[in-house]
Order: structure tokens, then C-alpha cells, then sequence
């Protein structure tokens, strides 16, 4: 019997990942679930934004399904030092389960184009996945500091790194389009060049019947807007996959829509992208696809059930064309969109 673990973390967290897990139980019987703290609540029961109890359980289930972490501006947990914040619990999770390959998919639900910030005829073109390097670069590499008047941070890969964070996007590749666009700025930066060169060596030596480009990440924040059709699946390291992932999440129309999944050798972690959104946490107004979508994600690359993963994505598409949260022009609510998701399936 498999083992999920749900973390519904702060904010709109547990609203959200309540939904989800209806549709899981739905399609999954089966699954065995298990719930534990992390972020900003698990800090003031336990005094750890990652407590031991949650650590010990995510490295022994099949996957982890999180909502959200984190509080308004003006939250005390903000002035924590910084190892205690409920971000720094999510990343701690993010080092524990090994996850090194961030997908994000990007596309526009039919009948949602309007919302997208681009023209209707772009809109229906986007259909991205955006991997990203998760483990490495500047928000982990230690090498940094604050001295007197200056500071530095280290953007630092080996060739294991991009290699295989390069493998999943190949992979993933294979049962899209078939092609894939490494990210870098190899044109200023020496760590961009050996990424570079990782990628174009596994595709030589392995991935041959893969169309490959190198682009420049100034170029690809661009054209990612500008013809966003020309995109199948992107690779890039830590710090340009952050921000290119958060550029291509407006374009649906709304974060609430957007799901992902955090892979490395162990346990998935699964997530919507949107954050804690305490201004709405408790008005039952969030928009719970991101996270539903997410849990269609743990089944396709966590448990190994792509008809179920199906299922849900269809009947999401379906339920948003009748019932629509304030975040999407809407008046409908967490729990009737959540309906509408169940009476689909």
C-alpha cells in the first residue's frame, strides 16, 4: 500500500491540500495517508519549521504532497534568524528528500486564454515544462557571506549536477515534442559553460534523436513571452529556473492553476507554486487546481499511474469551465470548485 504524506503547511495550505487529497482518495483508495507539520505552524508547536517527526516520515513514504509555507510581510516569523523561518523548513525538506529536478508545466487551459496576459493566439501555444536545477547554485552553495561594505554569493556546479538534472529534461522530452532548450549565460559566465558543455555531451553520447538548443537566459525571459509556442520542455540551473518559472506562471492567467513536482532518487515532492496567501487563508476563496493538479503529478511520476494522473487533468479542465474562484473572474469557492473537480471524475 503506498504512503503519501501530507504536509498542508500555513496560509491557505490546509484549504487547499483538503481538496486534493478528496480527489486523491477518490481515484486512489488505495493510498495510505499521513499527515505532519512543516513551515511557520510546525515552528511554533515544535520550534522547527522541519521538525524531526516530519523528516523521519518523508524519507520513508512513496511521496509528499505539501501546500504552502509562510506568512504575510509583517509575520514575527519573518524576524526568526534565518534557519528557523518556515522557508528555510522547505528547504531543509528539499535537501532531506534529495529532490535536484523542479518540473514546472506551463500551459493555457482551453477556455482560459482571455485571462492570459498575452494575445488569445499565444495563449493557446503555450504548452511548456520548465525543469530546474533544485539542489545547487547560489541558494545553496556555501560559499558566501556579508563582510564590512560587501557580500558575495557563489554560483557553483559539478558536472554530476547538470548531468543529471539535464537527464530528467531529456527524458521528459521524450514524451513531449521531443526537444528541450538549455538555459545558461555561458556568453559571461564559466559555471554556464560547463553546464553547456554537461548538456551537449549527454545528448551526443545518449540523447542524439532529441532536438537540442542553448539559449541565453536574457534571451528566453524574451521570447518566452514574445513566442512562447517555440518552447517544449527548458532546462536550466537553480537561480534562472526560479525566475523564468515564476515569468512563465502569469501566462496561464493565474498561479492557482499551476501545479509542480520536485524529483531526485527518493521520495516526490508535489506542490502547487502559488504561496501562502495569508490575505485570503481562511476565506475558503483559494483556488485548490494547482494543488489538485500536483497530486495528478505524484501519481503519473510517484506511483506509476498515469490513467488516474489523466483522470484528474481532465477533470479539472472540465470543472473550471462551470465554476471559477475569484482568481480566475470567478465567485466560486474552495470547496465548490473541489465539487466540481469530484463530480468529473
Amino acid at each position: 500500500m503506498p504512503k503519501v504524506v501530507v504536509l498542508p503547511g500555513d496560509g491557505i495550505g490546509p484549504e487547499v491540500c483538503a481538496s486534493a487529497v478528496e480527489v486523491l482518495q477518490k481515484v486512489a483508495p488505495d493510498v495510505q495517508l499521513e499527515y505532519h507539520l512543516l513551515g511557520g505552524g510546525a515552528y511554533d508547536q515544535t520550534g522547527s519549521p522541519f521538525p524531526d517527526a516530519t523528516r523521519e516520515a518523508v524519507l520513508n513514504c512513496d511521496a509528499v504532497l505539501l501546500g504552502t509555507v509562510g506568512g504575510a510581510q509583517n509575520s514575527p516569523w519573518n524576524s526568526l534568524p534565518r534557519p528557523l523561518r518556515p522557508e528555510s523548513g522547505l528547504l531543509q525538506l528539499r535537501k532531506a528528500l534529495g529532490v535536484y529536478a523542479n518540473l514546472r508545466p506551463v500551459k493555457v487551459m482551453p477556455g482560459l486564454e482571455s485571462l492570459s496576459p498575452l494575445r488569445e493566439d499565444l495563449a493557446k501555444q503555450v504548452d511548456v515544462l520548465i525543469v530546474r536545477e533544485l539542489l545547487g547554485g547560489a541558494y545553496f552553495d556555501p560559499r558566501r557571506a556579508i563582510e564590512g561594505d560587501s557580500a558575495y554569493n557563489t554560483i557553483g556546479y559539478s558536472k554530476a549536477e547538470v548531468d543529471r538534472v539535464a537527464r530528467v529534461a531529456f527524458e521528459a522530452a521524450k514524451t513531449r515534442k521531443g526537444e528541450v532548450t538549455s538555459v545558461d549565460k555561458a556568453n559571461v559566465l564559466e559555471v554556464s559553460e560547463l553546464w553547456r558543455g554537461v548538456v551537449q555531451h549527454l545528448h551526443d553520447t545518449e540523447y542524439p534523436d532529441i532536438k537540442l538548443e542553448h539559449e541565453y537566459v536574457d534571451s528566453v525571459a524574451m521570447l518566452l513571452v514574445k513566442t512562447p509556442g517555440r518552447y517544449d520542455v527548458i532546462v536550466t540551473e537553480n537561480l534562472f529556473g526560479d525566475i523564468l518559472s515564476d515569468l512563465a506562471a502569469v501566462i496561464p492567467g493565474s498561479l492557482g492553476v499551476m501545479p509542480s513536482a520536485s524529483l531526485g532518487d527518493g521520495p516526490g515532492l508535489y506542490e502547487p507554486i502559488h504561496g501562502s496567501a495569508p490575505d485570503i487563508a481562511g476565506k475558503g476563496i483559494a483556488n485548490p487546481s494547482g494543488t489538485i493538479l500536483s497530486v495528478a503529478m505524484l501519481l503519473r511520476h510517484s506511483l506509476g499511474r498515469d490513467a488516474e494522473a489523466k483522470r484528474i487533468e481532465d477533470a479539472v479542465q472540465a470543472a473550471l469551465t462551470e465554476v471559477r474562484t475569484p482568481d480566475l473572474g470567478g465567485k466560486g469557492t474552495t470547496q465548490e470548485l473541489g465539487a466540481a473537480v469530484l463530480a468529473m471524475l
